[in-house]
C-alpha cells in the first residue's frame, strides 16, 4: 500500500480551468433538475460558451463557486462523473442565500461559476485498492463522483463498500441511484438514519458508524473516503483506526467558509491550512491536531 498511496504529494492548488483569471466567473445554464429530497436538488449545468465547456474538467472532490452578482457565491462540489461529457452536476440543499436564490431557478436559467478548486481524492492512488465510502447527510455529493468514477472503471479497483446515513429516511438523497449501485459487481451499499420519524422505513436505524459492523474490511488493502457532518467523520476516524486501519489510508472532505476559492481571503483557515486549497480532501495525518484531537 505504501507504493499506492505512499508520500505522494496530493495536493492540486485551487485553479480555475475555464478562465485565466480564477476570479472570472462564467455563465452556465441549467439544463436538468432532479429534486433528491425536500430541500435538495441535483443540478445538471452546461456552460454558455461551447469553447469554454470543452476545455472544462474537473476531479472527484473537487469544487465550484456559484453564485449571482448583489446575492454572493457558494462552494458546491460536484456531485457528477467527471467522465460525463458535456456536462457537470451540483447537488445544492437550500440553506443560505445563494443556495437559496438557486433553488428558485428552473430550467434553462443561468449561474455564475468559478472553478474547479480544490484537492480532489485520490483516485490514482486508489487503483488496484479495495475502497470504503463513508458519507453522511449531503456528504454522499462529493463522493457521489468518485462512486461513478468507480463504476465506469470498475475493473482497475477492488470490492467496493458504501456505508451511508442521514437524519431521517426523507433526507437520504440518491435514492433513483441505490439500485444501480448495488447491481455492481464485489459492491455493497448499506443505509441507516438516525430516527424513522414516523415515516416508512424498514432499514437500519442508528448513526453511521454502526454500519461498521454489518462488513467485513480488509484496512491494509483498504482507502477509506469519509464526508459528512464533523461530528459524525470525528467518530467515523476514531473507529477506523481502532479497526487498524493506517493514518495515511484515511482521506476526509472537510467543509469550512470559503469565500474566495484561491486561498486569499482566510476565511477558511484550519490551523496553518486553507481548506479550500489545501483541501477540502485532506489525508488524515494531515489534520492530526487539527481535526480529532489527541488521536
Amino acid at each position: 500500500m505504501e507504493g499506492i498511496v505512499g508520500k505522494t504529494e496530493l495536493n492540486y492548488p485551487g485553479r480555475a480551468l475555464t478562465a485565466l483569471d480564477p476570479w472570472l466567473p462564467v455563465t452556465a445554464t441549467i439544463t436538468d433538475l432532479r429534486p433528491e429530497t425536500y430541500d435538495t436538488t441535483t443540478y445538471t449545468l452546461t456552460f454558455r460558451d461551447p469553447a469554454v465547456q470543452r476545455g472544462y474538467s474537473f476531479r472527484p472532490g473537487q469544487f465550484n463557486m456559484l453564485g449571482f452578482l448583489g446575492i454572493g457565491e457558494a462552494p458546491i462540489s460536484l456531485s457528477s462523473d467527471p467522465g460525463l461529457p458535456g456536462t457537470f452536476q451540483h447537488t445544492i440543499r437550500a440553506v443560505g442565500d445563494v443556495t437559496k436564490a438557486i433553488a428558485r431557478l428552473r430550467v434553462g436559467d443561468i449561474v455564475g461559476l468559478r472553478g474547479p478548486f480544490g484537492n480532489p481524492w485520490p483516485m490514482a492512488q486508489a487503483k488496484g485498492c479495495d475502497l470504503l465510502i463513508v458519507a453522511g447527510g449531503i456528504g454522499l455529493a462529493p463522493l457521489r463522483s468518485v462512486i461513478e468514477q468507480l463504476f465506469r472503471e470498475r475493473d482497475q479497483y477492488g470490492t467496493i463498500t458504501i456505508l451511508y446515513g442521514a437524519k431521517t429516511p426523507r433526507d437520504l438523497v440518491y435514492g433513483a441511484d441505490y439500485e444501480r449501485w448495488s447491481a455492481q459487481p464485489d459492491t455493497q451499499l448499506l443505509l441507516t438514519v438516525d430516527a424513522a420519524s414516523g415515516e416508512p422505513w424498514t432499514g437500519r436505524v442508528g448513526v453511521v458508524p454502526v454500519l461498521f459492523e454489518a462488513v467485513t474490511l480488509a484496512p491494509a488493502r483498504t482507502i477509506a473516503m469519509v464526508c459528512g457532518p464533523e461530528v459524525m467523520m470525528r467518530f467515523v476516524v476514531v473507529d477506523l483506526l481502532k479497526r487498524s486501519f493506517p493514518p495515511e489510508h484515511v482521506f476526509l472532505s472537510l467543509e469550512r467558509r470559503m469565500r474566495c476559492g484561491v486561498a486569499q481571503c482566510g476565511h477558511c483557515f484550519l490551523g496553518p491550512k486553507f481548506v479550500c486549497q489545501d483541501g477540502p480532501v485532506f489525508r488524515y495525518p494531515q489534520l492530526y491536531g487539527l481535526f480529532v484531537k489527541g488521536v
